[in-house]
């Protein structure tokens, strides 16, 4: 069994797919002339477009992630628990800057946006860097140029939102820090409950009534504090990782008992209750809305999920079919340096000024664009790592 819980190919494989389409997506973003169906549904459209998929996936694959990772832990004894808050929090604080990337004010900041921007993802990178090859004493100095770098823009910050101070605020978690957030609840809940199958699936359940009550108004009293209490939200971006949990938790469950092919049938079945229940509570609810985190956004995201995995399952794990994703295998197992890179690229390419050809910057060569840009930022991931650079957290 051993085996079992070093690396599941069909996760990487899942994560390096999602990864490459998150980072198209966010290059796509408000482009002209190019499908409607892969950009975002509007705030207030009843619909789902291909980018309101990837971001409930990615917290799928988190959950997926946390029983194959944890027993890799326990089996080094490495103390999970303090794991898990040091990297929650890593996260919850890069998302808290990103978010307030977006009301920076160039009036009033000594620095150029492109400029503040490069440093601060500088500082994260001297910060979360896999120290492994490196002596203690370098490991320590970098580190402290990073804390140094971090405060410094801390300190130059200004903000443009007339709604806040003028210095760093809180307005929502950012990706980053919803990721973290749920991440920390639900890995915790796996852990103290010993990963438990039905208490994995009583918290799945559990955050899926938090999100109904929260859209069905029975929660309105504490719906003033939705941004600060411990949910991070209404419970959507928790059922989406509790809901991959649940999956691996099944997975190791039914591999250890020799009856992995009862998983097919139990997930297909699943994915489809889950995906008609998204469409009943869809006229009830605000409609599928990934901007509002409606139930019917959450149940047929996560159908979604379960299928795509399974695929993936199938066609890696069972067919041992995997050598088609080594162009982006980097996206994969090198996930967090592939989401940080563009943040350094963004910043440089607005400071060049230089300028896509109209040709790449709508319709089908924007298309081509995303594309390569989202293969390159993957090979540039790759490359950094063959030199030991990667982000660890």
């Amino acid at each position: 069994m051993d085996n079992l819980y070093t690396r599941v190919r069909s996760i990487d494989a899942f994560r390096a797919v999602t990864m490459f389409l998150m980072i198209f997506v966010n290059d796509l973003e408000g482009m002209p002339n190019v499908p409607k169906w892969l950009m975002h549904a509007g705030d207030d459209v009843d619909g789902l477009g291909l980018a309101d998929v990837i971001f409930p996936a990615f917290l799928f694959i988190v959950g997926l992630s946390i029983p194959f990772a944890f027993q890799n832990r326990v089996n080094s004894g490495g103390k999970v628990p303090w794991r898990i808050i040091t990297r929650s929090l890593a996260l919850i604080l890069i998302g808290f800057f990103h978010a307030n990337m977006e009301t920076y004010d160039e009036v009033y900041t000594l620095l150029p946006k492109p400029v503040w921007q490069s440093l601060l993802t500088i500082s994260f990178f001297l910060l979360f860097l896999d120290y492994r090859h490196v002596t203690m004493l370098k490991r320590y100095a970098l580190q402290g140029l990073g804390v140094v770098l971090l405060v410094g823009m801390s300190v130059m910050y200004r903000s443009n939102d007339p709604a806040h101070a003028t210095w760093l605020h809180f307005s929502w978690w950012g990706i980053l820090g919803l990721i973290g957030w749920s991440y920390m609840f639900c890995a915790l809940i796996y852990y103290f409950s010993k990963g438990v199958l039905w208490i994995q699936a009583a918290a799945w359940i559990f955050f899926l009534l938090i999100n109904l009550d929260f859209h069905f108004g029975w929660l309105t009293f504490i719906m003033k504090y939705n941004s600060h209490i411990w949910l991070a939200g209404n419970g959507a971006m928790q059922a989406f990782t509790m809901a991959g949990i649940v999956t691996s938790a099944m997975y190791m469950r039914l591999m250890k008992s020799g009856e992995l092919k009862l998983l097919w049938p139990g997930i297909i079945l699943l994915a489809i209750i889950l995906g008609n229940m998204g469409f009943i509570v869809r006229y009830v609810s605000g409609g599928i809305s990934k901007a509002h985190d409606t139930p019917s956004w959450v149940f047929i995201c996560t159908a979604i999920s379960l299928v795509v995995y399974m695929f993936f399952l199938y066609v890696v794990d069972i067919k041992q079919k995997y050598h088609w994703f080594n162009a982006i295998r980097p996206a994969g197992t090198n996930t967090f340096t592939c989401y940080i890179i563009p943040f350094i690229f963004y910043p440089m390419y607005e400071m060049a000024d230089a300028g896509y050809p109209a040709v790449l910057s709508e319709g089908m060569g924007g298309l081509i664009k995303c594309l390569v840009f989202s293969l390159a930022m993957i090979w540039l991931a790759g490359l950094l790592e063959k030199v030991n650079i990667r982000l660890k957290i």
